[in-house]
């Protein structure tokens, strides 16, 4: 038999999943494969790029869809469980699942929505569908990519909600210094720490600082009371400078404060954050790099 698509992958990973066990990647694998009588021979087919088995491609991106989706939690690296919601998937749709049951979720509708699609056309970016036939190459793979970061994205901020508050304060620091403000970087979090996080130093003299505070936040969005209790805190350290983040969002009232005030603050919600750490390699590695080759025009030009 051919290996599944991803999409008729689903329904039988949220089944190996059915008892509510923890389960390891491996042990996912090996169990829809013998689910749907994949063989060792089709376990190890690899991808054009001849890198990755093409089965566990496929196993990884229905995984990630699922975990959008809210059917599967990840309780830490490389284990997945199924969730109340994805129970429930299981005995309303006995047949099959799919991006279509997917999307009637609003935890996926974001996931989706955050993924640049073309304005003109709806294309399917999925791992395992062909680029629509008006998009160049050069479209296509960007379609494919920024589906893939949207999906890496949101597994960070995932990641980053299992860890303890003082994770995210050293993280950011981390983030700001691969995002240029390479200065010296001090962590302040704790007990007494007047409602600032951390600093960056960007001079030797510590005479133009930047102050952080981070708020790892799951089901509560920062209102203006927040910002403006950050607000208090840069007067009372002498600071015209300050950045706001957070792993939820911003209220409108707490955006047009921001704007307002007679400091210099900027606002980082938990897309924006996560955004942010995929563009400039913070939590992520590179895992492929593809070369697209175009006609050299000199190289016939006669004149």
């Amino acid at each position: 038999m051919a290996i599944p698509d991803f999409q008729t992958l689903m329904r039988p990973l949220l089944e190996v999943h059915a008892d509510g066990s923890p389960r390891s990647q491996g042990e996912v694998r090996e169990l829809a494969a013998v689910m749907l009588g994949v063989t060792e021979a089709e376990r190890r087919e690899l991808l054009p790029s001849g890198k990755q088995p093409t089965y566990s491609n496929r196993v990884a991106w229905a995984g990630t869809h699922l975990a959008q989706a809210g059917l599967l939690h990840r309780p830490r690296r490389g284990i997945s469980q199924i969730t109340d919601r994805g129970r429930q998937v299981l005995r309303e749709h006995p047949d099959r699942i799919d991006l279509r049951i997917l999307a009637s979720f609003p935890e996926y509708a974001e996931f989706r929505t955050r993924t640049r699609e073309r304005a003109d056309q709806v294309v399917d970016t999925s791992p395992n569908a062909e680029a629509a036939p008006t998009a160049s190459p050069d479209e296509a793979i960007k379609d494919i990519i920024d589906t893939a970061h949207s999906a890496v994205a949101a597994e960070l901020l995932s990641r980053i909600l299992t860890q303890s508050p003082e994770f995210l304060e050293r993280m950011v620091l981390e983030l700001l210094g691969k995002m240029g403000y390479g200065g010296l970087a001090e962590h302040l979090g704790g007990q007494g720490d007047g409602g600032l996080d951390g600093l960056i130093k960007l001079d030797p003299l510590g005479l133009d600082v930047i102050y952080v505070q981070a708020k790892r936040y799951t089901d509560k969005v920062v209102g203006r009371p927040d910002v403006q209790g950050f607000v208090g805190a840069l007067q009372g350290a002498q600071a015209s400078r300050g950045i706001f983040i957070t792993t939820s969002r911003f209220t409108p009232d707490a955006v047009q404060f921001a704007d307002r005030v007679n400091v210099q603050l900027v606002l980082i919600d938990g897309p924006e954050l996560a955004r942010l750490m995929v563009e400039h390699d913070c939590g992520v590695i590179a895992e492929h790099t593809f070369t697209l080759k175009h006609i050299d025009e000199n190289f016939f030009d006669d004149e």
